[in-house]
């Protein structure tokens, strides 16, 4: 089993606590309160390893959106190996927030191997009544290609596209660690090679010396 950090950001009252319990215990509550501080949470996916299924466990930190709390997320998104940053659709100023998320992390985290997923939230509100949609999937999906993020438009309140947020993200980061782990396998073999090799060149004598050969 192999375990990674992932972090949820965003703006209060996106939905980053309703994304999570969906995951973690496929539950919807339409009254949740909002987060205090943060909350922690733990759930597995199934990724695919040829014929072998490959289990990766999320240690999940749900961070609160509200702005008195803003100045403690680094202390849950340090070291993370994953970061949601969510948004809601039917927000006009959601994405913008959400963006300044993405680029505090790309600041401040500025780890290449930090996968991060930009995450637009209440779909199913949209599928209800079009003109409730504020930001156009088009908009998050240009700026996700730009920024090099991960991109997927859901709904925790009916689930759709949820679990498949985890599941790429599991995916990617084994990819992205298998490749690690292969690198510096290979890069100790090199060295070993290395270290057992004599180098000929250093054992002829100089032509130079006239001690080395005979007059």
């Amino acid at each position: 089993m192999l375990q990674f950090k992932l972090v949820l950001l965003g703006d209060s009252s996106v939905g980053k606590s309703s994304i999570v319990h969906r995951f973690v215990k496929d539950t919807f509550d339409e009254l949740r309160e909002s987060t205090i501080g943060a909350a922690f949470l733990s759930q597995t996916v199934k990724i695919k390893d040829g014929n072998e299924d490959v289990v990766i466990k999320f240690e999940i930190w749900d961070t609160a959106g509200q702005e008195r709390y803003k100045s403690l997320a680094p202390m849950y998104y340090r070291n993370a190996n994953a970061a949601l940053v969510v948004y809601d659709v039917t927000q006009p100023d959601s994405l913008s927030k959400a963006q300044s998320w993405v680029q505090e992390l790309q600041n401040k985290v500025g780890d290449e191997e930090l996968v991060i997923y930009l995450v637009g939230n209440k779909v199913d509100i949209v599928e209800a009544d079009e003109s409730a949609r504020k930001i156009e999937t088009e908009e998050g999906a240009e700026y996700a290609q730009a920024q090099k993020l991960l991109f997927k438009e859901v709904s925790a309140k009916t689930g759709a596209g949820v679990k498949d947020i985890f599941q790429e993200i599991g995916e990617q980061l084994y990819s992205t660690k298998k490749a690690s782990l292969k690198n510096k396998d290979q890069s100790r073999r090199t060295d070993s090679v290395s270290s057992n090799t004599v180098d000929i060149q250093t054992q002829r004598p100089s032509t130079n010396d006239t001690s080395s050969c005979c007059s």
